[in-house]
């Protein structure tokens, strides 16, 4: 279906199109007049060591400069206990009345905590803060007192940056009224598009009757109009689109509106979602046949979604929360989009070779940007400015790890640079191997393979390596003994380069695992504390979680665990979900491998078991799923799989009814035997 079928549905069922935007347009408007301006004032506290702590080794009495290990458990405590109803219920006996929220300092690994309160008065607004900040220090006295802590040995609460002057707030306002309108106008093409299908069906049961309308009537040949809106759309050219809005805008720029999930890419994933709708509901197209599995998949993890939302509806979550469960529902609508293209959209093999091919070069154009950035020592994506779109973030200074810039190129984050590259590259050395593409010459296979391969350790994190590692014990020992020699001895080589090339790479990347299976790993060790922090929030909640998307970095800390964030967020029947998500990619690819014919496609279903199993197990390292692009290109593989699932199915299918079965001699056919005399 292309452009211009949908807007000519759009025109003949103008009766729900024009009422329903209008009464949208009409509500937003309505919100914009009575709404009034929310002002946020902020105050920041730290937590410091007592007096007998600091002046032990290695503070010397200085207590800053031992802000970690223990403390962040103690904040994590004092924000919980702030959070309380209690707390909540002596803070309005002392005013404060509006909205407040409590929680660790963005990208703080220490006990800094940010304080917050949000209302419509300015002047009450900054009276508020103050009593909160005061009210702080009171409850850390509290909690300490009720344990009987000697003097000597107290934590003390210091504010390090006093409540400031209250700045308007006009982005929930913009968001309730963006809401409103997109409901309204999607509500209105969705019932536009299910008119037009009963409409169809309508048309087809008078056809078998013989009857056919007079506008539908047989017309002399016109000539086939052109142009944009005239050409014919289909998932694959939907999906490049969403490619290239992914990988080259970064992340970090949104819609003001919408917050961290308004990237474009993920806009554009949601209208390419209502154009399958669209041309599904109209029966321009089918799912296609063998490709449910996938599907099947993103059913479970939609259901732990919603019932983790209603979990957080049912207790009393803050605004800032409620906001990131709206997020969730909209990141899940985004992935759901890609899992549809890619899996029930496509319904011809060559346009998802197309697809996976294209996915592999935009990739190689990533990979050569983080290039730039680790050899320029800059972030390249901080200097990408698109009118209209606005940071979710605050700006990220490049990241450096021994002497060396660690790349982030269009991503948010060195670690999503690098495992996003990981689970690419299995697809790249499968194209290079097709012999499909030999035509295509030496330089432009193996080109994908080793620029993105050599981007992982330039990253200089143990995600890449391991990614990397899986990739290589997976792919090379399925592969014939001349070609695994030659990767064996590929490898080996690349890392000498390494060392002659860019001196105290592999060092310092050798130094990374020595520190961690020797305990010593400073990262290590924080996160260790922050897994037992998130017990007591499992406690509270274990079955559905807090809510998908509320447990965030400003309200509380980072996991660098996406299990452990999926036990928060959805509880234990998200993290069975998260996991199935994964099994299933395995799954599919061991399958493909299973009832392929050939050695092309035997390889590329070991590539889709790869690509899955680095998801699964990297997935350990860093909140994987937190980070749009990272997740986009998991989901899109994740589809892409359960269609080539299909298509090897029905390839297999056919061959065997090709094939005659062997058939029973019959006694006509057996020699008659002659008694002789």
């Amino acid at each position: 279906m292309s452009l211009g079928d949908i807007w000519a549905i759009m025109c003949r069922r103008w009766y729900f199109m024009v009422p329903l935007t209008l009464l949208s347009l009409l509500a937003g408007g309505y919100l914009y007049r009575t709404v009034p301006v929310s002002y946020q004032s902020q105050s920041s506290v730290t937590l410091l060591d007592s007096t007998a702590v600091a002046e032990l080794a290695p503070t010397f009495g200085n207590p800053i400069s031992n802000a970690g290990g223990s403390l962040v458990v103690t904040a994590d405590v004092l924000i919980r206990t702030l959070q309380s109803s209690e707390s909540a219920k002596e803070l309005r006996s002392r005013g404060v009345t509006d909205r407040y929220t409590v929680g660790f300092a963005p990208a703080a690994d220490s006990p800094l905590l940010t304080l917050s309160v949000t209302g419509t008065d300015r002047a009450k607004v900054l009276e508020e803060t103050t009593t909160l900040t005061e009210f702080t220090g009171e409850q850390l006295k509290a909690l300490q007192a009720a344990s009987k802590v000697p003097t000597g040995y107290l934590v003390q609460a210091a504010p390090v940056v006093l409540p400031q002057t209250p700045v308007s707030q006009p982005k929930a306002r913009y968001q309730n009224i963006a809401s409103v309108v997109i409901v309204g106008v999607v509500s209105a093409f969705l019932l536009s598009i299910l008119a037009e299908g009963v409409a169809v069906v309508r048309r087809r049961g008078r056809a078998r009757d013989g009857y056919v309308p007079r506008r539908h009537r047989a017309k002399p040949p016109e000539r086939a109009p052109r142009g944009l809106l005239t050409r014919r759309l289909d998932a694959t050219t939907i999906l490049t689109g969403y490619l290239a809005l992914a990988f080259f805008v970064p992340s970090n720029l949104t819609l003001p509106a919408l917050g961290g999930v308004g990237t474009p890419a993920n806009v554009f994933a949601l209208l390419g979602l209502l154009w399958y709708l669209a041309t599904w509901l109209g029966g321009r197209i089918r799912p296609a046949e063998g490709t449910r599995l996938p599907r099947v998949a993103m059913c479970l993890l939609a259901v732990a979604v919603l019932l983790s939302y209603v979990a957080d509806a049912t207790r009393e979550s803050t605004h800032e929360e409620v906001l990131g469960a709206d997020r969730g529902l909209i990141g899940l609508g985004v992935w759901v989009a890609l899992v549809v293209l890619a899996s029930a959209g496509i319904q011809e093999r060559g346009r998802l070779e197309t697809l996976m091919r294209r996915l592999v070069v935009l990739g190689t154009v990533v990979a050569l940007i983080g290039y730039y950035d680790f050899f320029a020592a800059t972030n390249i994506a901080d200097s990408i400015h698109i009118p209209g779109l606005q940071s979710s973030t605050a700006g990220i200074s490049a990241m450096d790890r021994g002497s060396f810039t660690r790349p982030r190129s269009t991503t948010a984050h060195p670690l999503e640079f690098g495992g996003m590259l990981a689970i690419l590259v299995p697809f790249a050395v499968h194209q290079a191997f097709d012999p499909v593409r030999r035509h295509a010459g030496a330089l432009r296979r193996w080109a994908p393979v080793a620029i993105m391969a050599g981007a992982l350790p330039l990253t200089v994190s143990r995600t890449s390596i391991i990614g990397a590692l899986i990739v290589i014990l997976v792919m090379v020992p399925r592969w014939k003994p001349q070609r695994r020699w030659a990767a064996i001895a590929i490898i080996m080589g690349s890392v000498a380069g390494f060392k002659v090339i860019i001196p105290g790479l592999i060092g310092t990347i050798t130094n990374l695992f020595a520190s961690f299976l020797s305990g010593s790993d400073s990262s290590t060790q924080a996160r260790t504390v922050k897994y037992s922090a998130i017990v007591p929030y499992l406690d509270e909640h274990p079955w559905f979680g807090r809510g998908f998307g509320t447990f965030t970095p400003d309200l509380y800390f980072f996991t660098d665990n996406q299990y452990m964030l999926t036990l928060a967020e959805m509880g234990i029947v998200g993290l069975v979900a998260v996991l199935a998500l994964f099994i299933t990619g395995i799954h599919t690819g061991g399958t493909i491998r299973r009832l392929a014919r050939t050695d092309s496609d035997r390889e590329l279903g070991q590539a889709f078991l790869a690509s899955a199993l680095v998801a699964l197990v990297i997935s350990a390292t860093f909140d994987a799923l937190s980070f749009p692009m990272y997740a986009g290109m998991f989901f899109l593989t994740l589809g892409a799989g359960g269609s080539y699932l299909g298509f090897v199915r029905r390839e297999a299918a056919a061959a065997a009814v090709e094939v005659p079965a062997p058939r029973k001699p019959s006694e006509a056919q057996l020699p008659e035997l002659v008694e002789s005399r």
